[in-house]
């Protein structure tokens, strides 16, 4: 069986790092990127966004933070422009560089807790909360 592939969006990154518990859905999808029992993705984009919120909201966490990344996920680069145009109509505009990331790197979750802001055409993707993600998973695993 191979490893999910997961693309983690900037505001599952903030709530990953600046939760003061350890129990939250989105810290526990970091640690299982970072214990490798999951291939977590994420964007340039998505690791400048999580950042200047830290740094607006929490800064204390910004170390905290920059370590998770480095241990959980594998950092992709930003989208071309072309790549961009080819998602047109299937997000929230600003949102389409993170879709064209998700589909580029052949992910088959993208985790946001903003899943209104896009609508794929593309049918291998699904688009889920941290929460919906770890249910799948479990699910997953008691089927073994």
């Amino acid at each position: 069986m191979s490893k999910l592939r997961v693309f983690v969006d900037a505001d599952v990154l903030f709530a990953g790092s600046a939760s003061p518990s350890t129990q939250g859905a989105s810290h526990i999808l970091l640690v299982m990127g970072e214990l490798t029992l999951i291939e977590g993705l994420t964007s340039e984009q998505a690791v400048i966004e999580a950042e200047r919120a830290l740094e607006a909201k929490l800064p204390a966490k910004l170390p905290e933070f920059r370590l998770l990344v480095s241990r959980a996920l594998r950092v992709v680069p930003d989208p071309t422009p072309m790549e961009v145009r080819a998602c047109a109509g299937q997000a929230d505009p600003k949102d389409l560089p993170l879709l064209a990331a998700v589909l580029r790197e052949g992910c088959s979750c993208f985790v946001t807790f903003n899943t209104r802001h896009y609508f794929p055409a593309h049918g291998a993707i699904k688009i889920l909360r941290p929460g919906d993600v770890i249910l799948t998973i479990r699910q997953t695993l008691s089927q073994l």
